[in-house]
């Protein structure tokens, strides 16, 4: 016992403890001597022997000064307690207790249980028992050598494997190389290494970054699925899928191809004065319904913004066709309060469902009410209107004329806001915007495709284009973005297999699409599925051929 410890001890205990022990050790002498034997020695011990027994007057010399050194302590202990609060002396009696009377209670609550473990043990006795109560592990029985040979895959007989052949000595490869092939491949088809493979590039960031980006996460909002960021260029994984109209062929020339802005559908319509909706599976592709318009060759078909109808132009015909699908009715508009034209073809659907433009003759332009389908007011342009569109917003009007300028219109005052020459154009035949508001479009007569930031399109009077497609050698008729505007589908009516897809923002054409064992024949529509999933296009010998693109989400 230390010092310290031993002087705390009450002297009345020690003096008490010790009498005893002194008063049986000389009874047991007294017994002993009182049979009449000899005295007999104490056996050998190793403990030590006790101390002399103190007299009387060194136990009250002791006591009297405990009890001195007791009586000041307690009287220190009460002047310091008058100085603290109640509070505080309540709090301590409830931590502590009353340790008037035992101080050496309150030492042993203090200190604590202690463990006494084995110095030459290093597992207690619960972690002994946990690792007795596991079973002994079991040798194997029986080993097959087999097991351990390489297992070589057959690479002739499978049709998939086949096209992985380098030359006639691998019939046989193992799993280890059919792997590596396999990775080759993918690499290949995806234009390298994609970002979330590359293993040893991957960035470390401390614990803080982490949690700042996970709060970034969850304080935004939005679509993080079907939006992508990572499309390699040069080789597009594309599938060839069955005919959109599969269930209703038809010799016509197709029109138009859309898919619905929300439903899993795809409307197809032709000069087979039929527009056709069919559920988009990629596999068979089942006929919904078809609207058989009496004497009026489609010359375009589209669904209105928020998909509840779809409109339809004839070829030598000025009337409107609306058809109501909640209610599965067919509206004829067959005359606009303040429009001249003599027939209706070409027009346009606002982004945002509020207006419809229709492109007239003599370089009219007219802006109608979607839901009224009234006049609004009407826009002028020197020399005829070949193609126009609406930006992403809804609140400007692209126009590209037959001299090869391009007009930007304010849609709430229908003022010219911008009017530039499309470079190297002699004559405009289509154009489009991308659906997130950065490029604008415009195809020439020549087969040059220019693509523009739009925002150079408002700013400056000859902007100039960041890249110039030359892939097409006719007429761009047909120009689409993907939603993601990550393609750019671009078409030749003039002649056969003139389609291209183009990447961006490297403005690089696949090199896999069309390919060279198709039958795309010439392209007079074309249209992406809301997500990017699907390709759809539409060409003269009456099909609707529809593909499928790996890299993004069905709908």
């Amino acid at each position: 016992m230390p010092p310290e410890r031993r002087s705390r001890m009450r002297p009345e205990r020690r003096a008490r403890a010790r009498p005893d022990r002194k008063t049986k050790m000389r009874s047991d002498q007294k017994a002993r001597a009182g049979t009449g034997g000899p005295p007999q020695k104490a056996a050998p011990s190793s403990r030590r022997t006790q101390p002399a027994q103190p007299t009387a007057a060194a136990v009250s010399i002791t006591v009297a000064a405990a009890a001195e050194e007791r009586r000041l302590r307690q009287q220190n202990r009460l002047t310091l307690e008058e100085d603290k609060p109640a509070v505080e002396r309540c709090l301590e009696e409830l931590v502590f207790g009353d340790v008037e009377d035992d101080e050496d209670a309150l030492l042993r609550r203090l200190r604590g249980p202690r463990v006494h473990l084995h110095e030459d043990s290093d597992d207690s006795e619960v972690e002994n028992e946990a690792k007795d109560s596991f079973p002994p592990q079991k040798q194997p029985v029986w080993v097959d050598e087999e097991d351990d040979e390489e297992e070589m895959v057959d690479m002739v007989n499978n049709r998939f494997r086949k096209d992985m052949m380098k030359n006639a000595t691998e019939s046989k490869l193992s799993k280890d190389k059919l792997q590596k092939r396999l990775k080759e491949e993918f690499q290949h088809a995806m234009g390298g290494v994609p970002a979330w493979a590359e293993t040893n590039k991957r960035k470390t960031s401390s614990d803080d970054e982490s949690e700042e980006d996970e709060d970034d996460l969850l304080h935004r909002t939005g679509n993080f699925i079907s939006t992508s960021t990572s499309l390699p260029r040069g080789i597009l994984k594309i599938k060839n899928c069955q005919p959109a109209n599969a269930e209703r062929p038809t010799t016509a020339r197709i029109s138009s191809v859309q898919f619905h802005p929300h439903a899993q559908v795809v409307m197809v319509a032709g000069l087979d004065n039929a527009v056709s909706l069919f559920q988009v599976d990629g596999k068979t592709n089942p006929k919904i319904q078809s609207i058989y318009l009496d004497k009026f060759p489609i010359f375009k078909a589209c669904f209105s913004a928020n998909g509840e109808e779809v409109l339809a132009t004839s070829i030598h015909s000025k009337v409107l066709y609306v058809y109501d699908m909640i209610a599965g009715k067919l509206i004829p508009v067959h005359q606009v309060r303040g429009l001249k034209e003599k027939r209706v073809r070409r027009f346009e659907v606002s982004p945002d469902g509020s207006f419809l433009l229709i492109n007239g003759v003599a370089g009219y332009s007219h802006l109608l009410s979607m839901k009224t389908k009234e006049l609004i007011g009407s826009m002028k342009i020197n020399g005829g209107v070949s193609a126009s569109t609406f930006s992403s917003d809804s609140k400007k009007i692209y126009t590209s004329s037959e001299d090869g300028e391009v007009y930007v219109w304010d849609v709430n005052s229908r003022k010219c806001l911008n009017r530039f020459v499309d470079e190297g154009s002699l004559r405009g035949l289509s154009i489009a915007t991308s659906r997130n508001g950065q490029y604008v479009a415009c195809g020439s007569n020549c087969g040059v495709v220019n693509i523009y930031n739009q925002d150079s399109c408002l700013q400056e009077a000859n902007p100039k284009p960041v890249k110039a497609i030359m892939n097409l050698v006719t007429g761009v008729t047909s120009l689409v973005f993907s939603p993601t505007t990550e393609i750019l589908a671009i078409a030749s009516e003039k002649m056969k297999e003139a389609v291209r897809l183009v990447h961006l923002p490297s403005c690089t054409v696949f090199s896999n699409f069309p390919g060279t064992k198709t039958n795309i024949s010439h392209v007079h529509t074309m249209d992406f599925s809301p997500r990017g999933g699907y390709f759809a296009l539409g060409n003269e010998k009456g099909k609707a051929l529809m593909y499928r693109l790996h890299h993004y989400s069905d709908f």
